[in-house]
């Protein structure tokens, strides 16, 4: 069963999630600002010389509180109604499996294999999904964020994402042959067991982390190259914030929260990319068998 037709099956719990995300993260890359109004807010208050300020705090303070809450209530909702959607969507692919198994005579071995990596579809909806969207409006919500305080940095963090969108498509392109073979041995492991031959597990075995082992190497190269670029970023936007333009301490903490926001979510991209290579193996897979 394909991907795109189990999610449009259960379309209406996939959508009532998905707005719970977008909501969550809207108002999660909404709260530095409002924090930032928050801070200036009390340092203002502070000042003795200025005691008609003394209660404007009040405001961005309610802002911010509200804006947690949104933050933190449809986070928590979300998270409750995930297993009971995903779950169902599980159960529907696995029994899939079973009957095309059945249907074109497969073994055994095999279609137990593919049924297990087949909640690789569920963790990827389930959970990559999901984190996918987080890190995009972090990253998209991040830049038009800092375009409010100077179009500088906003345009520091564009340039420097194009060297990390060609590193990524030469990640995807090599690691989906490794997938590709993992996914070969996972598919054997069962008639291995059954041979009952400790020597030819152990054999399967060391090949699989071979394979990891070369994966987590090119999603080290990835995050090493990914952090050179990134401290540039760092550099910039320090010299920009603190150098060129007259912040607030508000303002201040508002740039260093979307700047963290958009490196920790730019961070997370190679991870995402293995998720993605290895489902688009498992469905190339599954999708043959169909036709």
């Amino acid at each position: 069963m394909r991907l795109t037709t189990l999610m449009h099956k259960h379309r209406k719990g996939i959508t009532f999630i998905a707005f719970l995300i977008f909501l969550e993260n809207i108002a999660w890359i909404l709260e530095p600002t409002f924090f930032g109004n928050l801070i200036d807010a009390f340092i203002l208050r502070a000042n003795p010389e200025k005691p008609s300020d003394r209660y404007a705090m009040y405001i961005p303070l309610i802002i911010w509180v509200g804006t947690y809450l949104i933050n933190s209530a449809s986070g928590t909702l979300r998270r409750r109604l995930e297993p009971r959607v995903f779950q169902k969507m599980y159960v529907e692919i696995v029994t899939n499996i079973a009957e095309i198994g059945k249907k074109l005579g497969l073994d055994s071995s095999k279609t137990a294999g593919r049924a297990n990596l087949s909640q690789e579809y569920i963790t990827f909806v389930q959970y990559r999904i999901p984190e996918i969207a987080e890190q995009g409006i972090s990253i998209i919500g991040a830049i038009i964020a800092l375009t409010f305080f100077d179009y500088r940095i906003s345009l520091v963090c564009l340039t420097i994402s194009i060297p990390l969108i060609v590193l990524g498509n030469l990640y995807t392109k090599n690691v989906i042959k490794i997938h590709s073979e993992l996914h070969d041995n996972y598919e054997s492991v069962y008639d291995i067991f059954s041979s009952k031959e400790p020597t030819q597990v152990r054999g399967i075995y060391n090949s699989m982390a071979k394979l990891h082992e070369k994966i987590a190497g090119w999603g080290a190269l990835n995050f090493g190259v990914m952090r050179i670029v990134l401290l540039l970023i760092f550099l910039f936007v320090l010299f920009i914030a603190i150098d060129l333009d007259n912040f607030s301490t508000g303002n201040i903490y508002s740039i260093a929260s979307y700047l963290w926001s958009f490196v920790t979510s730019v961070e997370y991209l190679p991870e995402l990319l293995e998720s993605r290579t290895s489902l688009k193996d498992l469905s190339k897979r599954m999708k043959t068998d169909e036709d």
